[in-house]
């Protein structure tokens, strides 16, 4: 088997492809032969040593994989060879095979693309619990969401719709404004790469009350942080409820008396911890979203696909944040 390996710290620039032992399957495990993996902005912290979980090198980045199940371990009775699935590795997913625990995997529809199913539990989990069992949005709010156009916000456009929500988009560039209404957004905001200014900031949350009708947005989900943070808190509604969702533009600090005048609330939303803790809640969250995408109201927009040796250039195009949706590795 081949695997884009990260063997020291460092940027997409450090990963090396190459040969490996092809792994076997333990108890409780299968073994997928890989033809698509997502791509993720945890990937581009984890071969920095940046990320919740460090495993020892060498190691393959990718924690979202599709493909069929080549050999089953021990023990597995819900899976054979040859179902077609997608699976959750934490790491590893940059392999053209994966052993993964059968717990983690999920069969997937026969007319789902590979390409989409690799993009499809990490985002789409992470908007659906981030929106339902958080924020508990409900028809007719207003749902504000910073980094629009990436693959956590293009899932938060989708689901914000399905659940009834007047949504605004708010993302960097005209490209990616289009890109969200063509997604179904209500509205979209362009806002300043350099958000450090006060006037700019106060500006970017008139311009939030403005488009969500005067007395601010219910929800912010915010993938961005940084300094677009703090205008967005300011920018809710009576008790309106702020998703901690990533912050690729820095970790933000909130004035807390912002929450008392506002009688709002901070939620943060970790989704992998939620998998692990409330197993029978993602069940029930992955039946939803299954249901959602037979129904033809969510769907992975793909917008670029690499090969397995340019792994590399997928992390680095999310790094520089010009992304339209999701990024694959595929495994030609």
């Amino acid at each position: 088997m081949k695997a884009m390996l990260s063997k020291e710290v460092g940027g997409p620039e450090t990963l090396v492809l190459e040969d490996m032992p092809t792994p076997e399957p333990g108890k409780g495990q299968v073994r997928i032969k890989v033809h698509a993996a997502g791509v993720n902005f945890p990937d581009t912290l984890i071969i920095r040593d940046m990320y919740q979980m460090k495993p020892p090198r060498p190691f393959a980045p990718g924690g979202e994989i599709a493909g069929v199940v080549d050999a089953v371990g021990e023990g597995v009775s819900n899976l054979k060879v040859g179902d077609r699935v997608l699976g959750m590795t934490g790491f590893g997913g940059f392999a053209t095979e994966v052993v993964a625990d059968a717990a983690r995997v999920i069969k997937i529809p026969d007319n789902m693309p590979y390409a989409e199913a690799a993009c499809f539990v990490l985002t789409y989990g992470t908007s659906h619990h981030a929106l339902k069992d958080r924020a508990a949005i409900q028809q007719g709010e207003s749902l504000l969401i910073l980094g629009a156009a990436g693959g956590v916000g293009v899932a938060a456009i989708e689901l914000g719709k399905a659940a009834g929500a007047k949504v605004i988009a708010a993302v960097s560039s005209e490209e990616k404004a289009q890109f969200c209404r063509d997604l179904g957004a209500d509205e979209t905001i362009i806002y300043s790469r350099d958000m450090s200014d006060r006037a700019v900031q106060k500006d970017f949350s008139n311009e939030i009350k403005k488009l969500s009708g005067g007395d601010g947005v219910d929800v912010v989900y915010d993938a961005v942080g940084g300094d677009y943070a703090e205008p967005a808190v300011r920018a809710l509604a009576w008790k309106g409820r702020y998703l901690v969702v990533g912050f690729p533009a820095g970790i933000p600090k909130i004035p807390l008396n912002l929450t008392l005048l506002k009688g709002c609330q901070i939620v943060g939303v970790f989704w992998g911890a939620h998998t692990a803790r409330e197993p029978q809640n993602h069940a029930e969250n992955m039946g939803d979203l299954f249901r959602l995408y037979s129904e033809g109201k969510i769907k992975p927009r793909v917008s670029a696909s690499y090969p397995l040796a340019q792994a590399g250039d997928a992390l680095q195009l999310l790094q520089d944040r010009k992304v339209l949706g999701k990024v694959v590795v595929r495994m030609d």
